[in-house]
């Protein structure tokens, strides 16, 4: 849903506390044209927790006039034409999740709940969002530049398995009709676009910027011979769109090489033909500075929904008392799409920006006292890295902790333990809780970080993922042995004990994913039995676009190995799976 148009006068204040929603506001900060719209498949909400505010905050500190249509009507491209023909470009996102994750459900059921909309409400942006809204943009602003991003355009960018429609389509980029997909966290790369069009470069020879991708017409990349351009490192091949169409394993070939040149340090770019078009995808781009981030985090965001909004938006109340302290991952889980899109480099805020932004959040006149979490994709992987710059430059694996964890790694938690004091030590805050995921293979190695966890930053339950017992199913899944998470269990009760507390785990688990048997399924019900466990989230597996386990699911074989993979298709089997496993879950 849109914002609505004000009714009433309104100060200059409220009008230019957010970006230009309206042609009142626009007004208000003495503008009659924007250089830059941004159309958002999700609310308005002026956080950095929200990718459309970041990347439009981050494009207006860069000196670009931007403004911002929040779930615009699509049977029509009236919505879009509210704030006028933008100079320089159009970004369209389809918001923070996929528009097809974010409406269905893993049996294909409408989801009963929009948590990114005002009231929840669901049917306030189309199915596969980011091509409605290209097209859309397309008609109403001839001539001008299409550039989409976010989530769902980063893990569509090449051919891709998409779950709800059960077949392979082609890259987002050609059905959306854009010239430019940016991926990844797209700030470099976005102000980088904008900068050169500002200069009258035109769009078709911005083609250069890493973390995006561009198609070529025919007679633009048949030159580029795959023999010579693998062999010098210049142009990776990827079979072509058809051939991952009627070939599964063609589809796990390009899934593979895919994976192998994620590393921005040293990826190559990759071409992938599709008919006579090809797609070409430039290196990923480089991962942010700690001051880089900082400032991200320091843009004078409203910290609240637009205040045309008469309902509260869920997701927003869900992050309203939490600090982010970094992004990316480098797990490599294999159905996780976060590494895919966050990058597998972690980055970090300094202890520095993060204590600053828990003052002004402490100073805030509804701010209960409690920081309800303090954390990132993965909460302790703070300053985690690799100890070996030279060696991660040319580093090509997928995960720095599987299967088993890298001995060039960082493992020292002592930064995040001593950030968590400086937090528990600012005035006002009460209580720091740590509710974004942690990895507990890590956790175990830091017995001090263990023990201010228990003691200062869980609020009786603590949610960990371990996501399944059997040791074949934690291998497809590119996740540690049952053992860990046992280890780490014991550390966290006897913590728990010492500090004079009653606390619990909350496991995590899968049901459903590429490698799992209905005997597998079994095993996990009597190890949480025979432990006295009561699963409180058991989730079913959805394949998501670009992930390893989606690749697995779709064509029988394991990627990286090309071993078989045992795989449950039938609903009501994976429903069943769940269900097994659900059923001595707690109320």
């Amino acid at each position: 849903m849109s914002p609505r148009k004000p009714r009433r006068r309104h100060s200059a204040r409220r009008l230019t506390a957010f970006l230009p929603t309206t042609r009142e506001e626009m007004a208000a900060r003495g503008w009659d044209e924007l250089d830059v719209l941004l159309i958002n498949g999700d609310a308005y909400v002026d956080h950095p927790a929200f990718g459309a505010a970041l990347i439009g905050r981050h494009l207006e500190a860069a000196g670009f006039r931007v403004g911002l249509i929040a779930q615009p009507r699509w049977s029509t491209p009236d919505d879009l034409l509210r704030l006028g023909r933008p100079r320089l470009m159009v970004g369209v996102t389809a918001g923070n999740l996929d528009s097809m994750l974010n409406r269905l459900t893993a049996q294909n059921k409408i989801r009963s709940e929009d948590r990114y909309s005002p009231g929840g409400r669901p049917h306030q942006r189309p199915n596969r969002a980011t091509i409605v809204y290209g097209n859309l943009a397309r008609r109403a602003f001839p001539g001008v530049p299409i550039v989409i991003g976010g989530i769902e355009a980063s893990l569509r960018r090449l051919a891709h398995y998409d779950y709800w429609a059960d077949k392979v389509r082609r890259s987002v980029l050609l059905d959306a009709k854009a010239d430019l997909l940016v991926f990844g966290m797209a700030e470099r790369a976005v102000v980088e676009v904008a900068e050169r069009l500002r200069r009258g470069e035109p769009v078709a020879r911005i083609g250069d910027v890493r973390g995006t991708a561009q198609v070529l017409g025919k007679g633009r990349w048949e030159q580029l011979e795959p023999s010579a351009h693998v062999r010098d490192g210049r142009v990776v091949w990827l079979p072509s769109y058809e051939q991952v169409v009627a070939d599964t394993k063609a589809f796990s070939r390009m899934t593979r090489r895919h994976a192998r040149e994620a590393n921005p340090h040293n990826a190559r770019p990759l071409l992938q033909p599709h008919g006579d078009q090809a797609v070409l995808l430039n290196p990923p781009a480089l991962p942010l500075s700690t001051a880089e981030l900082d400032r991200l985090y320091q843009l004078p965001f409203a910290c609240a929904p637009h205040w045309s909004y008469r309902e509260p938006v869920p997701a927003w109340e869900t992050v309203r008392a939490s600090v982010v302290t970094g992004r990316g991952c480098f797990g490599g889980c294999a159905f996780c799409s976060l590494s895919e899109h966050e990058g597998r480099q972690v980055q970090s805020r300094s202890a520095a920006s993060i204590v600053r932004e828990v003052r002004r959040l402490a100073r805030q006149p509804d701010f209960g006292g409690t920081i309800s979490d303090l954390g990132a994709p993965t909460a302790n992987m703070y300053r985690l890295g690799c100890s070996e710059p030279a060696l991660q430059r040319a580093c090509r694996r997928a995960s720095c902790v599987y299967p088993k964890i890298c001995r060039h790694l960082d493992t020292d938690h002592e930064p995040f333990v001593q950030l968590l004091a400086k937090v528990r030590r600012t005035e006002g805050v009460k209580r720091a809780y740590i509710a974004s995921g942690i990895r507990h293979d890590l956790a175990e190695r830091s017995p001090a970080f263990v023990r201010a966890l228990a003691k200062h930053h869980t609020g009786g339950q603590l949610s960990v993922a371990p996501e399944h017992c059997s040791a074949a199913v934690l291998a497809r899944m590119r996740k540690p042995t049952i053992d860990s998470y046992e280890r780490f269990a014991k550390a966290f009760g006897e913590a728990s004990a010492a500090a004079g507390k009653e606390q619990h785990l909350v496991p995590y688990f899968i049901a459903g994913h590429p490698g799992t048997t209905m005997a597998d399924m079994v095993e996990l019900a009597l190890y949480l039995k025979r432990r006295g466990i009561r699963p409180r989230q058991v989730q079913e597996f959805i394949p998501t676009p670009m992930t390893l386990a989606t690749a697995m699911y779709h064509t029988g074989l394991d990627p990286m190995t090309g071993e078989p993979v045992e795989v449950t298709r039938d609903p009501d089997e994976k429903r069943a799976m769940k269900d097994l496993v659900s059923a001595g879950r707690s109320g």
